[in-house]
């Protein structure tokens, strides 16, 4: 094989090799970041987060939308099962459950729970307890759940956080 093109696939085969890693690799980096920013650094695990009203200078994760309030729970479910709820809402509100690669592996609304959320997370080889209406089996033992409500303004704020303050995320 000629110098030259013996060199062009060593150069492409590489390119190929990094690309895939850093693709793979990505997503788990990133919500590792996540993790040990929403968790105070591993100290808040397991329990809801709420952050004061939004501000152009938010930014723990990404640009977050100042017409919502977000609550959050990095949770680990190495201990068992995780409880998270949320009360109902006067308007908009949502909870999504991401896993450790960033997969969203559950969302529901104020529209298909309008009397609030209760779920329970369970790992691989967990139960959950008998009479669990909503069980999200997480294919990861660490991940997010975010909690968004609607809160255009300072008013509509206060009342998102009376009831965001009624949410729970906990160990069973």
């Amino acid at each position: 094989m000629k110098p030259l093109i013996k060199s062009l696939v060593i150069v492409v085969v590489t390119a190929v090799v990094v690309h895939l890693a850093v693709i793979l690799s990505a997503p788990n980096l990133l919500m590792a970041v996540a993790f040990k920013r929403l968790s105070a650094e591993g100290k808040m695990v397991n329990q809801m987060i709420y952050p004061p009203r939004t501000t152009e200078a938010s930014r723990a994760i990404v640009r977050p939308s100042p017409d919502l309030a977000y609550s959050s729970c990095a949770y680990d479910l190495s201990k068992g099962p995780v409880r998270v709820k949320a009360a109902r809402a006067s308007d908009y509100m949502s909870v999504s459950v991401y896993a450790a690669n960033s997969d969203n592996i559950f969302a529901i609304n104020d529209r298909q729970a309008p009397e609030g959320v209760d779920l329970v997370i369970v790992g691989k080889g967990q139960v959950a307890p008998a009479g669990t209406a909503i069980v999200v089996q997480s294919p990861t033992q660490r991940g997010i759940v975010l909690e968004r409500r609607l809160a255009p303004s300072a008013e509509a704020f206060a009342s998102a956080e009376l009831a965001r303050k009624e949410g729970v995320c906990m160990p069973l």
